[in-house]
């Protein structure tokens, strides 16, 4: 049994022009805000493409991004979901479970039964879960964190705030900073 606060962490990391860029929200069990990091554009290189091949989307959102994202954020969560086909990887480097949330409608969740994820049913939710079953034992931990998040929080709802904040955070010229 899980007992105590619980923190959510929110991990997006995304292709734009300039490059993969993410975010990561971490909140309580209600949904509100505790912190807040993004990253500045990570564009790899062509030499990088041709040595990395097709692990790159990998080591560049879980890797590079992801991983340093949380390692930096002060918050630590108990839980982790995340949006991103490529950052399902760093379960392999944290003791956190991680859980892919997608839209009712993501065609991206048939790749997920093909790569050994299996679906979470959430009394609450109706946006489908996923978690690797390579990490079975994670299964009943997650479903008690799940329990313990409050009926009205959507899970898909603060990868929208996050990608908000990305593009207020860039109008502002925050990523622009060294």
């Amino acid at each position: 049994m899980v007992s105590g606060v619980i923190h959510l962490g929110f991990l997006t990391v995304f292709p734009e022009t300039n490059g993969y860029v993410g975010g990561y929200l971490v909140t309580n069990s209600w949904g509100r805000p505790l912190e807040f990091r993004l990253s500045t554009a990570v564009q790899p290189n062509r030499i990088q493409q041709i040595l990395y091949g097709r692990t790159m989307p990998e080591y560049v959102c879980a890797d590079l991004i992801g991983k340093t994202l949380i390692d930096k954020t002060t918050t630590p969560v108990q839980l982790l979901f995340t949006d991103s086909l490529a950052v399902l990887p760093i379960r392999s480097r944290t003791e956190t479970p991680i859980v892919a949330v997608l839209t009712q409608d993501d065609p991206r969740a048939a790749l997920l039964a093909d790569e050994q994820y299996c679906p979470l049913s959430d009394p609450h939710s109706t946006t489908p879960l996923y978690y690797a079953a390579r990490y079975a034992h994670d299964r009943e931990r997650i479903s008690e964190l799940l329990e313990r998040i409050d009926g009205g929080v959507d899970l898909s709802e603060p990868f929208v705030r996050i990608r908000e904040a990305m593009a207020e955070a860039r109008k502002m010229g925050v990523t622009q900073r060294g």
